[in-house]
C-alpha cells in the first residue's frame, strides 16, 4: 500500500509515492503552468497524480498534499499567494474525487518541508523546529515537541511574513516591511540593482551569489542585509516558540557560506536570551523532496485519520 503525495508550489508540481516507512519510492516534477489559468494547474495537477498512479504496483491508501498557501484546512481550500488564479480551490475535493476511498490529508507546503527534514533530513531528533525555504519567497513551517503545528486555520510558521522593517517594501502578501520583501532571492537581486550592481539582463540570485563570492561589494551587502532580515526574523520566532533548530533549505540557502556564515553571526546579536543560546541554523538535506516526505509523513501521523 503506497501513499501518493503531492507537492504544489508556485513554479513547480512533484508527485511521488511513498512506502509504508514514508520512503519514497517515485518522485517526478513538472512545471506549474503559467498562463493564469485555474483549470490549467489543476490540469497539471491531475497528470502528475495519473502518473504516479501508472507506475504503483500497490494499490494507493492515501494521499497527502503539500500546498503553497495560505491554505484552509477546515475547508480543504488553498489560495496560494504564488498561484494567484487559485482563490479558494477546492483541492482537497478534486484530489479525493480523482482517488475515490482514499482519505486525503492537506498541509501548507513550508509545513510538509519542516515535517519532511524533521523526519528523514537535517532535523532528526529535534524536539522544536523551524522548517524554512529561502528561495522566490521566504516560507517555514513549525515542529513543536516533535509533532507538525498547523495553528488554528493550517497556516502556523508563514515566517515570510514576519515584518522586519516598520516602513518597508509593499508585500504580495498585503502588507509590508515582511522578510520576504529583504532575504527572498527576487528582493536581494532587485536591491543590489538599485544600489549599483551590474549584471546582464536576466541574472537572478545564483548570478548574485557568484558576483558576491568573487568579491562585489554591492552583492555582498545585498546578502548581508538579507541575511540580517533572516536572523531577526529567527531570533523572533524562536523567542516566541523556543526552538533548539531551524533548517533551511531552497534555492537561497544553496549558496552555502554565503548564506549561513553571516546569518550566525546576525542571530549572535539578535538571540540574546539566555535559553537561545543553544539556538542551531543548519542547512536542509532532502532538497526538493522534503515536501513530498513530509506530506506522507502528515497521513502517517493522522492516526486515526481526520481531515
Amino acid at each position: 500500500m503506497y501513499t501518493l503525495c503531492l507537492d504544489i508550489g508556485g513554479t513547480k508540481i512533484a508527485a511521488g509515492l511513498a512506502d509504508a516507512a514514508g520512503a519514497l519510492v517515485y518522485s517526478a516534477v513538472r512545471p506549474t503552468p503559467t498562463d493564469g489559468v485555474a483549470e490549467g494547474v489543476w490540469d497539471a495537477v491531475a497528470a502528475a497524480i495519473a502518473d504516479a498512479r501508472r507506475v504503483a504496483d500497490a494499490p494507493v491508501g492515501a494521499v497527502g498534499v503539500a500546498s503553497a498557501g495560505p491554505v484552509d484546512l477546515r475547508r480543504g481550500t488553498v489560495s496560494p499567494i504564488n498561484i494567484t488564479c487559485w482563490q479558494r480551490f477546492p483541492l482537497r475535493d478534486r484530489v479525493a474525487a480523482l482517488i475515490p476511498g482514499a482519505p486525503v490529508r492537506l498541509g501548507g507546503d513550508g509545513l510538509c518541508m519542516a515535517l519532511g527534514e524533521h523526519f528523514r533530513g537535517a532535523g532528526r531528533g529535534a524536539r522544536f523546529m523551524l522548517g524554512m525555504v529561502v528561495s522566490t519567497g521566504v516560507g517555514g513551517g513549525l515542529v513543536l515537541d516533535g509533532m507538525p503545528y498547523a495553528g488554528r486555520t493550517g497556516n502556523a510558521g508563514h515566517v515570510g511574513h514576519v515584518v522586519v522593517e516598520q516602513d518597508g517594501r509593499p508585500c504580495a502578501c498585503g502588507g509590508h516591511g515582511c522578510v520576504e520583501t529583504v532575504a527572498s532571492g527576487p528582493s536581494m537581486v532587485r536591491w543590489a540593482r538599485a544600489h549599483g550592481w551590474s549584471a546582464p539582463p536576466g541574472a537572478g540570485a545564483r548570478g548574485l551569489a557568484a558576483a558576491a563570492v568573487a568579491g562585489d561589494p554591492v552583492a555582498q551587502q545585498a546578502f548581508r542585509r538579507g541575511t540580517t532580515a533572516l536572523a531577526a526574523m529567527i531570533a523572533s520566532v524562536a523567542a516566541v516558540c523556543d526552538l533548539d533548530l531551524v533548517v533551511v533549505g531552497g534555492g537561497v540557502a544553496r549558496s552555502g557560506p554565503l548564506l549561513f556564515d553571516p546569518l550566525r553571526a546576525a542571530l549572535a546579536d539578535y538571540a540574546g536570551l539566555e535559553f537561545l543560546a543553544g539556538l542551531r541554523v543548519v542547512p536542509a538535506e532532502l532538497g526538493g523532496e522534503a515536501g513530498l516526505v513530509g506530506a506522507a509523513r502528515l497521513v502517517a501521523l493522522a492516526s486515526p485519520w481526520t481531515p
